[in-house]
């Protein structure tokens, strides 16, 4: 009769857990009718159900107790595993067992059990999808005894745990994945229509710390010389100031680990952490922490990181769930990258095409070498950028430069410095190849001083070459953080363009001097054979006719057939000493060699066929070259007046100021005027910008023309005598 009670006790217990089970109560509602059932069924004194954690622990889910005025565990309460004990065996054999409480129980369960004076403890595994989850046991106060079935009676109890373990595993596995999977997809909609990766950083954190739950969540960039950044870090009450910090790696910890591995890490514990990583965590804080690697188009890019402040283990699928985050923030991070570089090169192919257009106009280098400095500068985002040519002295002379913030610092243009100790500038001399300095705290010579009193942190350099010649140098300069990687290969192109540009610019400079010597000689030429013919041929004639004259005065009234011959003579002579007189004139002036550029002017215009006004503001001689290729100018100009332009007046003025003579020709003419073939006006052109000057030309029809030439004051031509 009591049998079958008991029996029909048990199965009522059976179907009350079971009915418990099946209606979807959380599973600490059914370990806690699991323990109450099982405890009064058995008329025990306590019951417990308990979870086998990672590192041989084991927690309490649920605890009973039939009158005991202190509980012998728990909720929450982890025993270690170990020794002889109930737990640790059905831990070990994955079988019911069971344990007095004598001396010969050891292990922290069996200690507890001791100090509370409780005797046997029988126990039961309860088993999930053919896993060991956790086991039930009972416990019976020292001087009574479990039943025989004690362990066979709570394996029932331990499949309706199972059952209920089980089933509510799968709603939450089920719930979990679709929280993950809408987590997933408002971050990956969030990337697809192109947010910046720092704020699609700040969203895998939230969601990431929402789902799993995590007291802080990071995403950490691994940065070059050994550095990592925090570009996600994120706690309950939002992102966290942390962000942007950069850390060193070294030691044991995640960051460290997974940098060196490339795979996920978890530390359960910070008591054996080292290391700067591990410094900032427990000042923030963490008590344990698990990592998962984000890996951008095969390479090793960061670390997405929970952490917990309360030292709860993390579940062993904390790795997994992380990596669909990691997936998605790489995706995010090789789409932005992407998007930059096709902007970057955007922006570089203009930068390139501005620097191009100005090189191939022959814009003189020094507005070349501002260009290359400015363009590199906004392009790299740098604070300064500076462009220097080796001499062969040793030293280095800055020929462009480019601030940020402060226009002329750190090195102005002209500045030499001596190629010594250890700098960016000398170590580019001395490796002939890209080079870059991270860290200036160990910068020495003459340069580096400079550059560390400027706050130089970090540089980049590439070399000029000029025709298989190592030339000079460009850095682009950092105050704050090292330059990204490939900054080296953006900067060779301008580098290029820099090289193209001397190249042009020495070619350019060898013509122009060539033309200026061909002209120059070309006037020395003139001015001998002007010489020669006002030294010989023409004092010869005026000696002819002087002759000539004397002998017609000394002729006898009755000489008249030798008279009329004689005087024919003297008027040839005299005609012939003019038409020399013009020749040598429009060989070289002999006003202009003698007197300047005041006095020959004049001249031209006393002689001009058309009024011409003049006004000359230069007081002082000219070079040579300069004074010539003006007066032909003019000469032109006024020619071209009297003989094309139908006008009734012109005027010349010309004006020295800021090392520059100008001379402006203008006239009331019917304009029209160019430079087609064959006309002087090109070769007055060709004459002014052979020695480095500019010629316009304004000429509407109808309306006159303007012609301004402007020259150099001086001249680096060579002069013949």
């Amino acid at each position: 009769m009591n049998a079958g009670r008991h029996q029909a006790d048990e199965q009522a217990a059976l179907r009350r857990v079971a009915m418990l089970a099946a209606s979807g109560a959380r599973p600490e509602e059914v370990f806690a009718a699991v323990a109450a059932e099982a405890g009064q069924l058995l008329s025990a004194d306590a019951t417990g159900v308990f979870r086998y954690d990672p590192h041989a622990e084991a927690t309490c889910v649920a605890v009973w107790v039939s009158v005991s005025e202190e509980e012998p565990f728990t909720l929450g309460v982890r025993f270690g595993l170990g020794g002889r004990n109930t737990l640790t065996l059905i831990s070990r054999t994955g079988r019911s067992a069971r344990v007095e409480q004598t001396e010969a129980a050891t292990g922290d369960l069996a200690r507890r059990g001791r100090k509370l004076k409780y005797g046997p403890v029988a126990g039961a595994p309860v088993t999930v999808d053919g896993r060991l989850w956790g086991a039930i046991v009972a416990l019976s106060v020292v001087g009574t005894a479990l039943p025989p079935t004690t362990e066979e009676r709570l394996a029932q109890f331990a499949e309706l745990a199972a059952i209920a373990i089980a089933s509510t595993e799968a709603r939450m596995a089920l719930s979990s994945f679709a929280d993950e999977q809408a987590a997933l997809r408002r971050v990956a909609t969030l990337a697809a229509r192109g947010a910046p990766p720092e704020e699609v950083f700040l969203a895998v954190s939230a969601e990431v710390q929402q789902l799993l739950p995590a007291d802080i969540t990071d995403i950490v960039r691994y940065d070059p010389g050994g550095v990592s950044t925090s570009v996600g870090w994120r706690t309950p009450e939002g992102p966290s100031p942390f962000n942007g910090a950069a850390v060193r790696l070294g030691g044991q910890n995640i960051l460290t680990k997974i940098f060196q591995t490339g795979r996920p890490a978890r530390l359960d514990s910070m008591d054996d952490a080292s290391g700067e990583p591990a410094v900032i965590a427990r000042r923030h804080g963490f008590r344990s922490a698990v990592g998962a690697p984000i890996t951008v188009e095969g390479r090793l890019w960061g670390v997405m990181m929970v952490g917990s402040t309360s030292g709860e283990l993390w579940p062993p699928d904390t790795e997994a769930r992380l990596a669909g985050f990691t997936e998605l923030a790489a995706i995010a991070i090789a789409d932005a990258q992407a998007r930059a570089e096709l902007r970057d090169f955007a922006a570089e192919q203009a930068a390139l095409g501005r620097v191009a257009t100005l090189v191939a106009r022959g814009a003189p280098p020094a507005e070349v070498f501002a260009a290359v400095a400015g363009e590199v500068g906004r392009l790299l985002q740098a604070d300064y950028t500076i462009m220097s040519r080796y001499d062969p002295d040793g030293r280095n002379t800055v020929i462009g430069a480019w601030a940020a913030t402060d226009p002329g610092r750190p090195l102005p243009i002209g500045h030499r410095g001596k190629l010594e100790g250890r700098n960016l500038h000398t170590l580019v001399l001395q490796r002939r190849q890209p080079t870059r300095l991270d860290d200036y705290s160990s910068a020495s010579g003459e340069i580096g001083a400079i550059t560390q009193e400027w706050g130089f942190r970090a540089s980049v350099g590439a070399p000029i070459w000029v025709e298989g010649q190592l030339w000079g140098v460009i850095c682009a300069v950092s105050v704050s953080e090292p330059l990204p990687l490939g900054t080296e290969a953006r900067l060779a192109g301008f580098t290029e363009l820099a090289a193209t540009a001397l190249a042009n610019a020495e070619a350019q400079a060898a013509l122009t001097a060539s033309r200026a010597r061909i002209v120059a000689a070309a006037d020395q030429a003139r001015r001998r054979v002007e010489r020669d013919l006002h030294d010989g041929a023409q004092q010869r004639l005026v000696s002819l006719a002087l002759r000539l004259r004397a002998e017609q005065a000394a002729l006898p009234s009755e000489a008249e057939e030798v008279a009329e011959p004689l005087d024919a003579a003297v008027k040839a002579a005299v005609g012939l000493q003019e038409v020399l007189r013009e020749i040598s004139q429009g060989l070289y002036p002999a006003v202009l060699a003698d007197s300047g550029l005041r006095p020959a002017l004049r001249a031209l215009a006393r002689r001009s066929g058309v009024p011409v006004s003049v006004d000359v503001q230069v007081t002082e001689r000219l070079a040579e070259p300069v004074e010539a290729a003006a007066y032909y100018a003019v000469s032109e100009a006024l020619s071209n007046v009297a003989r094309h332009a139908d006008a009734s007046a012109a005027e010349v003025e010309a004006i020295a100021s800021d090392g520059m003579v100008r001379v402006r020709i203008r006239d009331n003419g019917r304009g029209g005027a160019d430079f087609s073939r064959g006309s002087g006006l090109t070769e007055v052109r060709d004459r002014v910008e052979a020695f480095g000057g500019r010629v316009s030309l304004h000429s509407p029809r109808g309306a006159g023309t303007v012609l301004e030439i402007t020259l150099p004051l001086s001249s680096d031509i060579k002069t013949y005598s």
